[in-house]
């Protein structure tokens, strides 16, 4: 099986995660520079704002990066087309099947990698031709399945025969090792990248990640089938507190929830905004540059150092 570092054409087996509002080209090129694979999260944004990052991602790196597309957008299929037409070469996929666009990419010479939470998805992402899967566990941040990544890596990896990256609790070199002796070809990393100094987000958000704690985080929403996981704070009561009986209709939880991503991204709101994060933030302790936090991954790992 070919190394991810050689199929990608990148120094480090490290991904950046694709998070919506917070995966700009400033974190993206960051963490490109930095020798892992910087992702532009296209989530909540129109195909212009999209062609935009790419544009601005390349002024500042000329390392490869990738675009990660949420296939439940309304703008999905513009930005299917969009990335071909910016000459994208990597991309990832999330929350659906990215099958109907694959044959388009295929032709493009694009390298797709798609998300999954499941060995059954995993399967059919090869079939369709991806070129390697991220496998992601429950302990993310943002939107989640029910598998840890502990659980769920070794038996994708028997299944499957294309390299596969581990996501979902990995902040340091131990998780990385363990990623890598689980049968991972590389990791996604996501809230570690929170609390680096490039990331566009409010101080008061990168704060909460560095002060998080092992039980600092909850999961939202498993009962109307979108689980999230996200640090604890008044919303996230108030929603728990709201669905405990599942008499609440789901207009009651969308008031609650709209905009609270951005509120908690652009202007702290540390009460009422959406702070997503996994359970690796008890492991963030300070906030670094997003070169220091690589190296700290990778250039400290048994695999680096050729012991594993």
């Amino acid at each position: 099986m070919k190394r991810i570092e050689d199929l990608l054409g990148i120094e480090k087996p490290i991904f950046q995660g694709g998070m919506a509002n917070i995966a700009t080209h400033q974190l993206a090129s960051a963490v490109s520079n930095a020798g892992g694979l910087g992702t532009i999260g296209s989530g909540g944004w129109d195909v212009e704002k999209v062609r935009y990052e790419i544009r601005e991602t390349k002024k500042l790196t000329d390392k490869p990066f990738a675009v990660n597309i949420m296939l439940m957008s309304p703008h999905a299929e513009a930005i299917s087309d969009m990335v071909i037409e910016e000459g994208v070469k990597i991309l990832t996929t999330g929350a659906g099947n990215p099958g109907i666009y694959m044959e388009k990419w295929k032709k493009a010479g694009i390298k797709v990698i798609p998300v999954v939470p499941s060995v059954a998805l995993a399967k059919r992402m090869q079939r369709s031709g991806a070129d390697a899967l991220i496998v992601e566990g429950t302990e993310a941040g943002g939107h989640i399945g029910e598998l840890t990544t502990f659980t769920l890596v070794p038996q994708v990896f028997d299944a499957v025969e294309i390299p596969i990256i581990a996501a979902g609790g990995i902040a340091d070199h131990r998780g990385f090792d363990a990623a890598i002796c689980l049968g991972a070809s590389g990791v996604q990393i996501g809230t570690v990248l929170l609390a680096s100094e490039e990331c566009p987000i409010h101080i008061n958000y990168k704060n909460e990640v560095v002060k998080a704690k092992d039980t600092s985080t909850v999961v939202t929403g498993r009962g109307t089938g979108a689980p999230v996981r996200v640090i604890k704070n008044k919303m996230s009561r108030k929603y728990l507190e709201m669905t405990k009986h599942g008499d609440v209709s789901l207009e009651e939880i969308e008031l609650l929830t709209l905009g609270s991503l951005r509120r908690a991204v652009f202007d702290g709101d540390m009460d009422t905004g959406s702070i997503m994060a996994g359970q690796s933030a008890g492991l963030v302790k300070k906030i670094c540059t997003v070169q220091e936090i690589l190296n700290a991954i990778y250039d400290e790992s048994k695999y680096a150092k050729g012991l594993l």
